[in-house]
């Protein structure tokens, strides 16, 4: 069952690989029996349904999670129900999928005003001779 990120985007069964392993944590005896954590892989940087600059963002946003092979690897062991934790794992890809989609904002650099430079030095001056007459030295007016 194809994983639908968008309307327009779907990932494919063969994107994805899901490993199911023994979790730590609660569940009593049930624990050492049941490989209820599970490990999602995605291979992002093969995938054709991502275009480069999303593959981009994608493994910036991904960081530790991506692999040298162009895999993301999500690692799930919160609930004791296998199935819960699948659940949990695919969200997770998806909300990263999404984020990775909307490109960021360009920053538009802005100027300091000349008025706000100008309190900035007299409130620098003025602090400056209030140091100055502490140490009993002559401040300098202009």
């Amino acid at each position: 069952m194809p994983l639908i990120i968008t309307d327009q985007i779907q990932i494919a069964d063969w994107e994805i690989t899901e490993h199911f392993v023994r979790a730590s944590g609660p569940g009593g005896q049930n624990v050492n029996k049941v490989n209820s954590a599970v490990e999602l892989r995605f291979e992002a940087a093969r995938s054709p349904n991502l275009s480069d600059p999303v593959k981009a963002r994608l493994r910036r946003l991904a960081g530790r999670r991506w692999t040298t092979d162009g895999a993301i690897v999500i690692q799930v062991s919160e609930e004791r129900s296998q199935a819960r934790n699948r659940d949990i794992a695919r969200a997770r890809l998806t909300e990263l999928i999404r984020k990775a989609l909307t490109p960021p904002k360009r920053r538009v650099p802005t100027r300091v005003s000349l008025s706000q430079k100008r309190k900035r030095l007299e409130a620098k001056k003025q602090r400056g001779a209030v140091k100055a007459r502490r140490s009993g030295g002559v401040a300098e007016d202009e």
